[in-house]
């Protein structure tokens, strides 16, 4: 038994594995292909954009752009850790990735995802600071406290994601080549180990409950008291103010947070392939694409320093030809 589970073993190492993805089951590839490419474009454009905004214009230089500057970061490696390669592996009649690609990818994917996870949390601690406790921001959210929560993003996650990626990649692969979904990430690829997985699918559901609904918590929590507190306000201007940035933050909540808790929270008897590539693609893709213009377009500071970015650096580059 043993040297068959090294057979396996040393089988998996030397073939990798085919990404089936969700491109190549779908009713019109070649529309979902073209949809899914200009969803990337808009990924790279528009959160490269705000970075950019976010790191030149001085007035941006608070907490809370700081944290918006860190997510365009996230989703812009996140969406390119996936995406490129569901896209050339489209173009390919057999979409291979190697075993030590599937595990970086999942190691990349399990970090950014989970970093996302935690800033959000910060985010939603920052707005509740600044609407609640206005008098104590820059005591409560100081600079050194702002770049403590953007390290613990990074380095939370990429221990977590170090230690599943290890544990998941030393099981023997036998059952099939074909991980039928847009990525390498850890619920597919147990299906398809020759062992016995369930302690550690237990392990990894704990761990997801606890990445993803402890943040949560903290982000309901903070909204909540934040709508208790904008309902008293006198001024209607604050008060509109207040609402319009946080039904922003609470959209992409919303978004990513549905997409992962189906993946990693509810129970596998409930999961289907399609179901599964349709929630990776929303977090992967559609999200990192949508947060900046959710975050940018209804917020005039963002606006108006897009506006001095693009007419400062870009329009008079244009003008010259």
């Amino acid at each position: 038994m043993e040297q068959l589970r090294m057979e396996h073993w040393n089988s998996t190492l030397g073939s990798g594995f085919l990404l089936t993805g969700i491109l190549k089951d779908s009713g019109s590839p070649e529309l979902l292909c073209a949809t899914i490419s200009a969803l990337y474009l808009m990924a790279l454009t528009s959160n490269g954009l705000l970075l950019l905004v976010i790191t030149k214009d001085v007035r941006l230089h608070v907490p809370m752009y700081l944290l918006l500057g860190q997510l365009s970061l996230m989703d812009l490696l996140f969406t390119s850790v996936v995406t490129p390669k569901a896209l050339v592996d489209f173009l390919r009649s057999e979409p291979t990735i190697s075993f030590g690609g599937c595990a970086l990818q999942m190691f990349l994917a399990l970090s950014l995802g989970g970093a996302e996870d935690l800033l959000l949390a910060f985010m939603a601690y920052d707005r509740y600071v600044a609407i609640c406790h206005p008098l104590n921001y820059m005591v409560l959210v100081s600079p050194r406290v702002c770049w403590l929560m953007v390290a613990t993003s990074w380095v939370l996650p990429s221990l977590s994601a170090l230690g599943h990626t290890l544990y998941t990649m030393h099981y023997p692969f036998c059952m099939s080549r074909k991980i039928r979904h847009l990525l390498c990430e850890i619920p597919p690829l147990l299906k398809l180990a020759c062992a016995d997985t369930s302690r550690y699918q237990l392990m990894v559901y704990v761990t997801g409950v606890t990445f993803l609904l402890l943040p949560l918590s903290v982000i309901v929590t903070s909204y909540t008291l934040i709508l208790f507190t904008v309902l008293h306000m006198p001024s209607n201007e604050g008060r509109q103010k207040a609402l319009v940035t946080c039904s922003s933050h609470l959209t992409v909540v919303g978004m990513f947070y549905g997409a992962a808790t189906f993946m990693y929270v509810l129970p596998s008897s409930l999961h289907s392939p399609k179901q599964d590539n349709i929630s990776a693609v929303f977090y992967t893709i559609v999200t990192p694409a949508l947060n900046p213009l959710i975050y940018s377009l209804r917020n005039k500071e963002v606006m108006g320093a897009v506006r001095r970015f693009l007419g400062k650096y870009i329009l008079p580059t244009q003008s010259t030809f």
